[in-house]
C-alpha cells in the first residue's frame, strides 16, 4: 500500500492544531520533530486542495508533500515513543517499556500512529478526569475509541460493562490489541456509528472525536445515558465550549465541569431527569 507523506514546517504553538485538522482529512500517523511535523495518510485518502486550505488559515506554516512506501511504523515508534505520565497515577507506554509498578493505573498500547495514545492534551484531560470519577460497577461506552486507551481506564477503575466503537478498522485492531494487552475481556467492540448501539442505559458515555461530530451527535449521546448518567467530551478547542454547551442543555445535559490544556478543552455534562 503506498501513502503520502508531508512535511510539516510550524511553529511550536501549532503543531497540536495542525495535527488535528489533518486527523479530520485522514491522516493517521504522526511524528513530531523540533522544527515541526510529518503526517501521513493512505494514498486513496489523500486531498491536497483540503490541505491546503487548512494552512491558508496558518501561514506560520507550510507543508511539502512526498510519496512513499509504507514503513513499519512500530519500528519508528519503538525509536521515538516516549511513555506518557498523567498526574502522578497513571502511566500510559509501549509494551517495548520497562514496567514501572509505582504507578496505581499503567495502561500499555501497541503504538500504531492512531490517534489518542495519550500524548494529546484532550486524550491526557480525559484520563486525569477518569481517575477521580466513580466507575465502580458502571457500564461504560467509549465513543470514537481510537487506540482504545479511555475504555482501558474504565476497565481499571472498576467498570462493569464496556462498549468500544470506531467507524476506522485500524482503530478497531489497535484496539483490540490493546484490549489483549490489558487484559480487557469483557468490552463489546463495533466497527460503526453510534446509531448501530440500541442500548440506552449507559452510566458514562466518552465521546473525544471533533466538534462537528459531537454537535451531530449529543442528543444520540444523551438518548443513551441513564439518568444523573455523565457524558465526557473532548476533541475541541476552548473556544468551542460553548457552542457545545448550547446544543447539551436543548437535549437535557447540565454542565458539570470544564477543563483546558493547551487550548484543547474537555467538558463534562449530566443528564438531568426528564
Amino acid at each position: 500500500m503506498e501513502f503520502i507523506t508531508i512535511k510539516v514546517s510550524c511553529p511550536s504553538e501549532l503543531t497540536d492544531i495542525l495535527i488535528a485538522e489533518l486527523f479530520e482529512l485522514g491522516f493517521d500517523s504522526f511524528q513530531e520533530f523540533d522544527e515541526g511535523f510529518e503526517g501521513s495518510c493512505d494514498q486513496s485518502q489523500f486531498d491536497e486542495k483540503k490541505v491546503a486550505s487548512i494552512f491558508k488559515t496558518h501561514p506560520a506554516a507550510s507543508f511539502s508533500i512526498k510519496e512513499q512506501e509504507k514503513v513499519n511504523w512500530n519500528e519508528e515508534w519503538e525509536k521515538n515513543y516516549d511513555p506518557i505520565i498523567v498526574g502522578d497515577k497513571c502511566i500510559v507506554r509501549a509494551s517495548f517499556h520497562d514496567p514501572q509498578p509505582q504507578f496505581p493505573y499503567e495502561i500499555i498500547v501497541t503504538p500504531k500512529m492512531s490517534f489518542g495514545t495519550g500524548h494529546h492534551a484532550t486524550t491526557y484531560q480525559i484520563i486525569d478526569y477518569q481517575m477521580t470519577l466513580d466507575h465502580d460497577g458502571k457500564k461504560v461506552m467509549d465513543v470514537g475509541t481510537g487506540t482504545g486507551i479511555l475504555a482501558i481506564m474504565a476497565h481499571k477503575r472498576g467498570a462493569d460493562s464496556l462498549v468500544a466503537t470506531d467507524i476506522d478498522e485500524w482503530c478497531i485492531e489497535n484496539s483490540e490489541e490493546n484490549f489483549a494487552l490489558n487484559a480487557v475481556r469483557d468490552v463489546r467492540l463495533i466497527k460503526g456509528q453510534i446509531t448501530e448501539v440500541d442500548a440506552s442505559d449507559f452510566d458514562i458515555i466518552i465521546a473525544n472525536i471533533n466538534k462537528n461530530v459531537l454537535l451531530d451527535q449529543i442528543g444520540e449521546y444523551a438518548s443513551r445515558l441513564v439518568t444523573g448518567g455523565q457524558l465526557i467530551l473532548s476533541g475541541f478547542y476552548e473556544d468551542d465550549i460553548n457552542d457545545l454547551e448550547v446544543v447539551a442543555e436543548k437535549n437535557g445535559l447540565k454542565k458539570l465541569k470544564t477543563t483546558t490544556r493547551d487550548k484543547w478543552a474537555m467538558l463534562v455534562l449530566n443528564k438531568l431527569s426528564v
